[in-house]
């Protein structure tokens, strides 16, 4: 797959925030980072994204909508925003630690 060529202001659109639940965490002893990209963001844009900001290889990248929830609020139907996210896959021996600064 040929690495798509983007700016450096479209790689901050692109990603968005860190997921940081059990099950990402989990992925993390499988070497890998899940994160919440932008919703017009392709794979090849994902991967060209990461490998630029954080200056690692990427093996492969599986992307999922997160549907928003049903909510209710003060008695009335409500929905939540729905969201794009990312599982990055990591080449071997590459690390990005997402909890610096936390």
């Amino acid at each position: 797959m040929k690495t798509a060529e983007i700016s450096r202001e479209r790689m901050y659109d692109i990603i968005r925030s860190p997921v940081v639940t059990e099950k990402s965490t989990q992925g993390s002893e499988h070497n890998q980072v899940t994160f919440r990209v932008s919703g017009d963001a392709t794979k090849p844009e994902i991967k060209a994204a990461v490998e630029g900001l954080f200056e690692v290889k990427v093996e492969k990248v599986n992307t999922l909508n997160q549907e928003g929830k049903r909510k209710r609020f003060r008695g009335l139907p409500g929905r939540r925003a729905g969201y794009k996210k990312a599982m990055v896959t990591l080449a071997e021996g590459q690390s990005i630690d997402i909890m610096t600064g936390i």
